[in-house]
């Protein structure tokens, strides 16, 4: 499903309302909400909905928040993904320290995505050895990669995590990422897309030709779950 909108005020104001829904049915239901978060530019506008438009709209004590991947960087740098989520969404929401699963960023990626594996068994699924996310926010690059999935790496893996270290744009990655299969098996999946830098790509991605070691982002395809594109008119001018 692609839903379109004016712009990120208007799209994020949608996703919010949907990351409420999903968790409020995700508790009803099973009695808590796992929900595994992206980094970058646009969904911090979420974000900051949830900390404080709507911080009183879910019961924060059932929900647990992951990352779909992670800089390795500490957790000041302005790149990491945590970090940055802290300061608009944690710090203003009354939910339990325990309940932020962070990748450990201060690690080596190869660590790092040891220790993240760890985590996420705790929370598994049989006869996953992850836990099948109630909801997965993804954002795309103007490359077709989302999470650290990118153009022609190798992500054919049984593994959950994959420590992410070859070059990327001419500088080491040293990332973690969740990998298809651990994103294929979540229950809701919601690309959030905005700008007029990523319309050519996004038509590419959701095209007819199937391309996914160049556009990673059509690896995406959950297995029994749904998968809904928010994107600005700017994203969506060439569809």
């Amino acid at each position: 499903m692609i839903k379109t909108f004016k712009g990120i005020s208007e799209l994020s104001q949608y996703a919010a309302s949907s990351f409420i829904e999903i968790a409020k049915k995700s508790i009803k239901e099973r009695g808590r909400f796992l929900a595994a978060l992206s980094g970058g530019s646009t969904p911090l506008r979420l974000y900051e909905l949830l900390g404080d438009q709507f911080q009183n709209e879910v019961d924060w004590h059932h929900v647990h928040f992951f990352w779909g991947d992670e800089r390795c960087v500490p957790v000041e740098d302005p790149g990491n993904s945590y970090g940055q989520t802290k300061k608009v969404l944690f710090d203003k929401i009354a939910i339990p320290e325990e309940n932020i699963h962070r990748i450990p960023s201060q690690l080596d990626p190869g660590t790092a995505a040891r220790e993240y594996a760890c985590i996420l068994k705790a929370f598994s699924e049989p006869p996953l050895a992850w836990p099948r996310f109630d909801l997965v926010l993804l954002g795309m690059g103007d490359d077709g990669h989302t999470a650290s999935l990118f153009p022609h790496y190798q992500v054919e893996t049984d593994l959950p995590t994959l420590a992410v270290t070859a070059n990327y744009q001419d500088r080491p990655a040293n990332r973690v990422t969740l990998t298809p299969k651990v994103l294929n098996s979540s229950r809701n999946i919601i690309f959030l897309v905005a700008g007029k830098a990523k319309a050519a790509t996004l038509s590419r991605v959701l095209g007819s030709k199937h391309m996914p070691e160049e556009l990673p982002a059509q690896r995406i395809a959950p297995v029994n779950g749904s998968l809904t594109w928010l994107i600005d008119e700017e994203a969506g001018s060439l569809l």
